[in-house]
């Protein structure tokens, strides 16, 4: 069965977001990029809440076509156009959408449903909602963070409404010369 690993920048304190959803302390650069582009380009899926995707789908789709695209830029956008999207939302309809499929109940069987298929890791980027839920119902196997070298003090913290321990074991680390640091865990199963 196909791993979820969730894909995050964070604070050192803990929060993928500002108490605004802001995210302009994230540190990224062409190391980064290209790091994460040769991890994520053997994906197929790719899983978001609703504003990841919404946020995804306003940019991706076009990013390879404008004038300034970098290479990041162009790879990404065509890996985006290729990999299945899973949404998880519930307000949110599927209708029009390419390669998209909307999850709006029944979380824990339909995941476990596209965890049958297929044999790549499913990839869940940002989406802190979509990461609690998935959280809270044990379905995530991994966490794949990128550790940003400043405290924000408030925010939208990774790590919310825990019920159990979760138990975690150090799979790589990757020290990148903006700063960040790259955790790779694999969740420890009871």
């Amino acid at each position: 069965m196909r791993k979820i690993i969730s894909f995050m920048h964070i604070s050192l304190d803990g929060f993928v977001a500002g108490p605004n959803g802001e995210m302009d302390w994230i540190n990224i650069n062409e190391e980064i990029f290209d790091h994460v582009g040769k991890r994520i380009s053997e994906g197929d899926t790719a899983l978001y809440g609703r504003v990841t995707f919404q946020m995804m789908e306003n940019y991706w789709p076009t990013a390879a076509d404008k004038p300034n695209a970098t290479k990041h830029d162009i790879d990404h956008s065509k890996w985006y156009a290729k990999v299945h999207k899973v949404v998880l939302s519930r307000s949110m309809e599927g209708e029009g959408l390419t390669n998209t499929e909307i999850i709006s109940d029944n979380l824990s069987d339909r995941i476990n449903e596209i965890r049958r298929q297929g044999s790549e890791d499913i990839l869940l980027f940002g989406s802190p909602t979509a990461t609690h839920s998935l959280m809270q119902q044990n379905l995530i196997d991994g966490y794949w963070l990128f550790v940003n070298p400043v405290i924000i003090g408030r925010g939208i913290p990774l790590f919310k409404d825990i019920k159990d321990k979760i138990k975690l074991k150090l799979l790589t680390t990757r020290q990148f010369y903006c700063g960040v640091t790259e955790l790779n865990y694999i969740v420890e199963k009871q």
